[in-house]
């Protein structure tokens, strides 16, 4: 900035300082047009955070997720694994040698030996356990699948809660004027002696009150956006769009029932049944045998009583296991596998049920408020609108109460307020049957 300063001389020296203010005042003309476009163009940069892009940002790279593919690739692997026959063991030692007189050729049994030695699982132990964490990888994968559609729901719930706040502060703020009116309406029919003064403090009040929810609106969207952080980080400090998305219609209840046996977390739940019928399986096992073979070769040295050369030994073995005490071990693992089967299936059950209860009623409330929004639409805000216009046009005209004027104007904001909630519900609504239902993005 320019500033003008030292003595003024006295004559000649007006056109000068003219001359230095029009120069100050033209950089201060160019600082302003600058700050403007510096203004809209930060503006332009911050676009709305739509709730497709929310979802884009939630699901990429999630953690959970990542999580569950993670275990599954781990099981999957170990699946290989498992199959696979026990590492063969070596065995390497001398038999037989004297410890009082002689050396390695000074007793005939004297020899180093040199044995191989491979078990074998008893049954189908090895095909039952590669089956079985196979099994459970397909668990970790349906759940990771499971965990995409929660989070999707989730930060779809988030989006619209923080939509919702944004648009209830910025109708509320739209309203003040109104109620501002009415405390200036209600000062000047006071002023002129036609109302009495409760009037001019009952709207004071109600413009309090009014200031007192806006400050709450703007706390609620601030928790909101909090929430919202959760799922896409940083970006939750742009305002979202205003636009909701047009969620209008459902599939039948029975597509959407069908359609439930197909979600990820009873697919989960049919992947965990089936590793614990394989349990069972391998626990039957266990009263087979396992059973090993060994091969062995004894090097010999020294001369027989005839001069000839000591012949070297080769040995094969088989053993196995006895499962002669089966009460305490096999018994008993296979009455646990039994148990862990049974507690699966009812696991199983018990979320099918969990899963119809709650897309039953949330298709009713779906119904339900699509009603609510058809009858506002077509009535309520229209006819809510009006009364508070007649109110306050029957209090001018000494024709009505004050009480009913405040009311009029509450009730249409009220109003206003509950039309936008409900088209949030509605859309949450339509958020969990998408999930329940696996309506497609």
């Amino acid at each position: 900035m320019l500033i003008c300063h030292g003595r003024m001389p006295e004559p000649n020296t007006i056109a000068r300082e003219y001359a230095c203010l029009r120069r100050t005042a033209f950089v201060l003309a160019v600082f302003a047009i600058g700050l403007f476009f510096v203004r809209a163009a930060v503006a332009q940069e911050v676009t709305p955070l739509t709730l497709q892009e929310a979802e884009e940002l939630a699901l990429y790279d999630e953690p959970g997720q990542n999580s569950y593919l993670a275990r599954a690739a781990g099981l999957r692997e170990e699946s290989v694994a498992v199959g696979q026959l026990p590492d063969p063991t070596m065995r390497l030692g001398i038999a037989n040698f004297p410890i009082q007189s002689g050396g390695f050729s000074t007793e005939g049994m004297t020899q180093a030996q040199l044995g191989i030695r491979q078990v074998f699982p008893g049954g189908d132990t090895r095909e039952l356990s590669t089956e079985k964490f196979r099994s459970l990888a397909e668990e970790m994968s349906h759940k990771a699948a499971g965990r995409g559609r929660d989070v999707l729901t989730s930060v779809r719930m988030a989006w619209l809660e923080t939509h919702y706040w944004r648009e209830a502060h910025r109708v509320a703020i739209d309203s003040r004027p109104f109620f501002d009116d009415l405390v200036t309406v209600s000062r000047s029919l006071y002023s002129v002696g036609r109302k009495n003064q409760q009037d001019v403090l009952r709207a004071q009040l109600e413009l309090n009150r009014l200031d007192d929810r806006i400050i709450d609106m703007s706390k609620q969207h601030s928790r909101a956006r909090a929430a919202l952080s959760q799922w896409v980080g940083t970006q939750s400090m742009r305002p979202v769009a205003t636009q909701l998305p047009q969620w209008t219609a459902v599939p039948p209840l029975e597509v959407l029932q069908g359609n439930l046996h197909d979600h990820p977390a009873l697919k989960a739940a049919d992947a965990n049944v089936g590793a614990r019928l394989t349990g069972v399986e391998l626990a039957r096992q266990q009263y087979k045998p396992d059973w090993a073979l060994e091969l062995g070769y004894g090097y010999r040295e020294g001369l027989l009583a005839n001069g000839d050369p000591r012949s070297d030994f080769v040995s094969l073995s088989i053993s196995f296991d006895l499962p002669f005490f089966r009460s305490n071990r096999q018994d008993r693992s296979l009455r646990a596998a039994l148990s862990e089967r049974r507690a699966a299936h009812q696991s199983r059950e018990e979320l099918l049920r969990r899963l119809t209860s709650q897309l039953a009623s949330e298709y009713v409330g779906w119904q339900a408020l699509g009603r609510r929004l058809d009858l506002y639409e077509r009535l309520t805000l229209a006819v809510s609108a009006d009364n508070a216009k007649a109110a306050l046009a029957a209090y001018q005209s000494e024709a009505g109460d004050f009480a009913d004027v405040m009311r009029g104007y509450i009730d249409d904001l009220n109003t206003r307020l509950d039309y936008i909630r409900l088209k949030v519900e509605r859309a949450q609504s339509f958020a969990m049957l998408a999930n329940l239902g696996g309506i497609p993005r």
